[in-house]
């Protein structure tokens, strides 16, 4: 499970969205549902990907975040020697729903549908 300390951390402070942006920017991108998120590209490029955070708010023992994150896509030709099929990076979109519990920072991650 995915834990946010940082974020966790700055919870209630005007800092909280820059925060948890920088955290989230900053996790291994195979821990994050990228690739089902996908549409235009067979798998997700080692490229670094932005986190934008769009709406943020609390129930109970849970912070509810949205986050839309920007990332590279790649279209995999046959590998073979003789392929012409440029291995050209593509943009893609996805939106992510994060439950960070605010006793532990324990987060849960998933899918959204646009």
């Amino acid at each position: 499970m995915i834990e946010l300390q940082k974020a966790l951390s700055a919870w209630g402070s005007v800092d909280f969205r820059k925060v948890l942006k920088a955290e989230i920017e900053q996790l291994p991108p195979d821990i994050l549902p990228l690739q089902e998120g996908m549409s235009h590209c067979s798998y997700v490029s080692e490229e670094p990907f932005k986190a934008m955070i769009i709406d943020v708010r609390e129930e109970n023992d849970i912070i509810y975040a949205k986050v839309g994150i920007f990332y590279s896509g790649i279209i995999a030709g046959c590998s073979c020697a003789d392929d012409p099929t440029p291995v050209d990076s593509q943009p893609e979109y996805c939106l992510l729903c994060l439950n960070i519990d605010k006793q532990s920072a324990g987060t849960q991650v998933s899918l959204l549908a646009e």
